[in-house]
C-alpha cells in the first residue's frame, strides 16, 4: 500500500484541526458580557465550542496513532485482527485502526 497519499491527507487534516483549535481556544478566553441574558447565551456558546474543542482533540489524538502506525509500517492493517483495512475504508476514514468487520 502507497502510504505517502494517506500521510499527506492526515497531516493536511492534523494541520486543519491545530488552525480550530486555536480559534476555539481563543473565542473561549474573550470575557463574558456584565448583561445576565447575553452572559447565558456566551456560555451555552462556550459549552458548544468546549465540545468542538474536545472532539477535535480526541481526532488529533486518532491522527497521530495513524500517523504512528505509518512509520512503524503498519498502517492499513487492522490492530485488532491484523488483517487488512479496505483501500475505500482508509479514503473515508483514514485514521481509523480497524478494519469493517472489527470496527462493528
Amino acid at each position: 500500500m502507497e502510504t505517502a497519499h494517506f500521510k499527506a491527507k492526515l497531516q493536511a487534516r492534523l494541520k486543519e484541526l491545530d488552525s480550530r483549535l486555536h480559534e476555539i481556544e481563543e473565542e473561549l478566553d474573550v470575557e463574558h458580557s456584565a448583561d445576565w441574558d447575553e452572559a447565558a447565551v456566551e456560555r451555552e456558546g462556550d459549552e458548544v465550542l468546549e465540545s468542538l474543542g474536545l472532539s477535535g482533540q480526541q481526532e488529533i489524538a486518532r491522527i497521530r496513532a495513524a500517523l504512528a502506525r505509518i512509520r512503524e509500517g503498519t498502517y492499513g492493517e487492522c490492530v485488532r485482527c491484523g488483517n487488512d483495512i479496505s483501500q475505500e475504508r482508509l479514503e473515508l476514514l483514514p485514521d481509523t485502526p480497524f478494519c469493517k468487520d472489527c470496527a462493528r
